[in-house]
């Protein structure tokens, strides 16, 4: 054994008390921890012949790469619908690494029934129905692509053809309708070799992100054939939500497949006073939700639903001889693209198990209540205005500045992270609050900080 792993071995207990050590001063820290950190120039080295241990190593990281590194899991950081870790998930975080389970067969683990009753957690939290099973993937951009995926294969399944058998070729022409779709649904329409092109966006209602019903029922009438449908339930700059329920009546009359894009809106669904918002999620075929945004789970995690497992199946298979068949209940090898992956759902299972419904529908609604308090706070800030109600956990504005500049200079303040976006033609900021720490007092500081920079 290399004298260096050996020596780790011997000193592991040490060397997991110093990561934690150093770890829970880092979390400590966060409050004063820039929330987007100037990087470093810093050349890449040549990989060592030597290592020089894991203790070394650590060090080496702190004085290196540490200083760069942004204060991301902290609650002003309000860029790209970010969450944190909360204290269970980073439990279950570190396990996952130590117990490293190949989460995708039941031959050799229990990690496979440990993410079946996650699913059935986050199923219930959801609203959706016992017919949608589930299976963990990456983050929404995977989601998305494995439950447009399963919408490809059903149109095949409608015309008589099978996509994974023949290629998308034999499906010839499809048509993919959507009010406000994310960037991500296009990825995915490229990578599944549908294109990018066969997205066809529909009017919305007015002032709105929100998908024009009526006018998706006259897209669905003018199409040759069956269609994939992806709705919203919270758009990116406003967090918009389409009338996932009058969607769905429109399947009475029109064949399509329904995509619900639910990354971090779905949350909406813990909430009392914003359920409704959701309401028919669950008559959806498949729905996308992004778990290290708002569940508050360490990258990467999410989760995707169908009602068509049998079609999964079909698209994502494995057949190898040390592998099994995928009949009844399948293998998670045979459902997302990953023929092996860690288990992303023990964290999702800690926080979860820790904090249950309630204690995840306290943070939305802090998360919420502290959007609001944004939006109402930029009313102080000179030049500062809305651009959309505050729906939900994402504020949408301008500011009569260079909005390149105020960016720089709120993140060289260290005090916040924002994103820039345009919306409706107008450069705008986005502040999305995720973050199981972040409450009023964030929200006062970064208007201060505005209010400052602008003055």
């Amino acid at each position: 054994m290399d004298s260096n792993l050996a020596a780790d071995l011997a000193d592991l207990p040490d060397l997991l008390t110093a990561a934690r050590d150093y770890a829970a001063g880092v979390l400590d820290g966060l409050d004063e921890r820039p929330a987007a950190a100037s990087r470093p120039d810093l050349a890449p080295v040549p990989l060592p012949a030597a290592g020089v241990g894991a203790a070394k190593a650590l060090e080496l990281f702190r004085e290196r790469w540490a200083p760069g590194f942004s204060g991301s899991a902290g609650p002003r950081y309000l860029g790209f619908v970010t969450g944190g870790a909360t204290p269970a998930a980073l439990v279950g975080d570190w396990l996952t690494g130590t117990f490293d389970q190949n989460a995708v067969t039941r031959l050799d683990s229990s990690a496979v029934d440990l993410e079946r009753e996650t699913v059935g957690w986050l199923r219930s939290m959801f609203g959706l129905s016992d017919a949608h099973t589930g299976t963990f993937v990456t983050g929404a951009t995977m989601s998305n692509t494995v439950g447009l995926a399963i919408g490809r294969e059903w149109l095949g399944e409608r015309r008589g053809v099978s996509v994974a058998r023949q290629g998308v070729g034999a499906l010839g022409e499809v048509a993919v309708l959507s009010g406000s779709p994310h960037s991500s649904i296009y990825k995915a329409l490229a990578m599944l070799g549908v294109g990018r092109d066969q997205l066809r966006t529909v009017p919305l209602l007015p002032e709105r992100e929100a998908v024009d019903v009526e006018a998706l029922e006259a897209a669905l009438a003018e199409a040759a054939g069956p269609v994939i449908v992806v709705a919203n339930a919270g758009t990116v700059n406003t967090v918009d939500f389409d009338d996932l329920r009058a969607i769905a009546a429109l399947r009475e009359r029109y064949p399509f497949w329904l995509h619900v894009d639910a990354a971090f809106g779905g949350f909406a669904a813990l909430s009392p006073a914003h359920a409704h918002l959701v309401d028919g999620l669950a008559a959806a075929d498949s729905v996308c939700v992004d778990l290290h945004k708002w569940l508050n789970v360490p990258y990467d995690a999410a989760v995707q639903f169908t009602r068509r497992q049998d079609l999964q199946v079909s698209v994502f298979q494995n057949s190898a001889a040390y592998l099994t068949v995928p009949a009844g209940d399948p293998d998670l090898f045979h459902l997302t693209p990953e023929n092996s992956r860690r288990l992303r759902a023990l964290t999702a299972w800690f926080t979860l198990a820790a904090y249950g419904a309630d204690g995840h529908r306290e943070i939305v609604e802090r998360n919420i209540a502290a959007a609001r308090r944004f939006g109402e706070g930029l009313a102080t800030v000179p030049g500062a205005r809305l651009l959309s109600p505050v729906r939900l956990n994402v504020v949408c504005f301008t500011v009569d500045r260079d909005l390149p500049a105020l960016l720089d200079a709120v993140a060289r303040s260290g005090e916040a992270f924002l994103t820039p976006t345009v919306h409706r033609g107008v450069p705008a900021l986005r502040a999305a609050f995720s973050n199981w720490r972040t409450g009023a007092a964030d929200a006062d500081r970064v208007i201060a900080v505005l209010r400052e920079l602008v003055s």
